[in-house]
């Protein structure tokens, strides 16, 4: 377990034992009782106050077991505002975060990122794109599928791009986020430029990222995708936890290593492509909550994967609920303030893997 330690952790220094497996189950059952109790808070949250007893007791109410109905502001508010807005953020935050735990163990690269290495950014060239030209053939699942296209063609080109010698470096991956980034930066700055002024606040949205315009469609056209790619992952956990030793070893033990990488990376594409459908650009929160599991409980994917969508939904709870509530009656965006809080973290771990590394030569 150790060898698998410093393999799916390069970061690690040699000889450091792994974390007790008795972490993980204690953890998965902490980040759930926080994120219940913070889902309920942040139900009754916000310009019109609603106490943590009414809103179970309106939940109990529509599910028929008992409890009594809001009046008919508070019924409205919750219902029509506060919960789509809720689910959605689940939904996102975790497929941010599992998309982020996959990606690190399908490139071999703790640094490994959806935004780092601008598959968020291209997915959002392909709604930004969907909006400007005012397509429509697929009806509400339009911007999402052409957000699944883009997103699917970028992590394919840096995922080629960033492979030499068969493996991926750290410099060179993240040197092409920063080149796919620009690209996608260019391309959306086009669209601006050809868009009117109702496509540009839709566009704008996209850029900044949010979840202010959530509703019960939006969460009903992206919960296919995000369910859909949170089933597949844990099912690739164990051959994650083997490709973490090399690629030769995962072949001679079974695994069948491109095949591997080809379905997870499909399904990187749809659990990014299904976030920024709906929310836009949000950052860090894939590179951020895997990072904070792995030195808390170890690298094990059986629980790195699932505890990622866990800590994920958790993380962009808190942040969407700070979001609305930090600057009343403003509200920020919630792309930016990932990113402030993100962007140090990500420094920081830059120079400790340096360090650790002894270099990047």
């Amino acid at each position: 377990m150790a060898v698998l330690a410093r393999a799916a952790d390069p970061a690690a220094p040699a000889g450091q034992p792994a974390r007790p497996r008795g972490r993980a189950p204690a953890l998965v059952c902490a980040m759930a009782a926080a994120l219940l109790l913070l889902c309920l808070f942040s139900a009754g949250v916000g310009a019109y106050g609603i106490p943590v007893g009414d809103v179970l007791s309106s939940l109990a109410h529509r599910l028929g077991l008992g409890g009594a109905a809001l009046d008919r502001v508070g019924e409205s508010v919750l219902w029509n505002v506060r919960l789509p807005r809720l689910v959605l953020a689940l939904l996102v935050g975790a497929s941010l975060g599992c998309a982020g735990a996959l990606m690190q163990g399908v490139f071999g690269n703790p640094l490994a990122e959806p935004g780092v290495i601008g598959i968020s950014a291209g997915a959002a060239v392909g709604a930004v794109g969907a909006i400007a030209l005012g397509l429509n053939f697929l009806g509400t699942w339009t911007v999402t599928a052409c957000a699944f296209v883009a997103g699917l063609v970028t992590v394919l080109i840096v995922y080629t791009l960033s492979r030499s010698g068969g493996r991926t470096e750290v410099v060179t991956l993240i040197l092409t986020g920063i080149a796919v980034n620009a690209f996608a930066g260019a391309l959306i700055g086009l669209f601006i430029f050809f868009a009117d002024n109702a496509q540009l606040t839709q566009i704008t949205f996209w850029q900044l990222g949010s979840l202010a315009q959530a509703t019960w469609p939006k969460v009903l056209a992206v919960l296919p995708c995000a369910l859909a790619g949170l089933a597949v992952a844990p099912l690739y956990a164990r051959k994650l936890d083997l490709l973490a030793l090399g690629e030769r070893p995962a072949r001679h033990l079974g695994v069948d290593v491109e095949r591997l990488r080809l379905i997870l990376v499909l399904v990187v594409a749809l659990l990014t492509a299904a976030a920024v459908a709906v929310a836009g650009i949000i950052s860090f929160v894939g590179l951020l909550v895997p990072h904070l599991l792995r030195m808390a409980a170890g690298p094990g994917h059986r629980f790195l994967v699932p505890g990622s969508a866990l800590g994920g939904a958790l993380v962009l709870v808190a942040a969407d609920l700070a979001a609305r509530t930090a600057a009343q009656p403003a509200e920020l965006p919630l792309g930016v303030l990932t990113a402030l809080f993100g962007s140090p973290f990500f420094f920081w771990l830059l120079r400790r893997t340096r360090r650790k590394q002894g270099g990047w030569a």
